[in-house]
């Protein structure tokens, strides 16, 4: 699981910087500011997320199922917040903005309020274990 991790953090790490990139130069003519908003948005969380996952697999050895939840928890939930953003936006500037990716992008937040709740949990009880 550990390298499950840490894997995912750099792959989404990586691919937080194409995506801003993506969006600050290649996306920029063809997006509103509110789109451009909305998408730099997933970005950030993408990045962000990338981070705390890597953060995980250095800290824990995913040993317990609460580890374990906190890992998944973040990469689905970047996953589903992240991509959803990407999809919604992108397919609103072309016109055919596919609606079913709008309910999924809240389940993905909700994953990520979790696994922040876990890796809370687990980083205190590793800290309890080591005074």
């Amino acid at each position: 699981m550990k390298e499950v991790v840490l894997t995912f953090g750099g792959v989404y790490g990586t691919l937080a910087v194409i995506f801003g990139a993506f969006g600050a130069h290649a996306l920029k003519k063809q997006l509103n500011e509110e789109q451009l908003a909305s998408f730099e948005t997933g970005v950030k969380y993408q990045m962000y997320h990338a981070i705390i996952l890597i953060i995980s697999g250095i800290v824990f050895p995913f040993l317990t199922v609460g580890q374990q939840i906190s890992g998944w928890c973040f990469i689905i939930g970047v996953l589903l917040f992240s991509f959803s953003i990407y999809g919604l936006v992108l397919t609103d500037a072309a016109g055919k903005k596919l609606k079913f990716l709008g309910p999924i992008t809240p389940i993905g937040g909700l994953l990520l309020i979790i696994g922040w709740i876990m890796f809370t949990i687990n980083l205190v009880q590793i800290a309890n274990y080591l005074n």
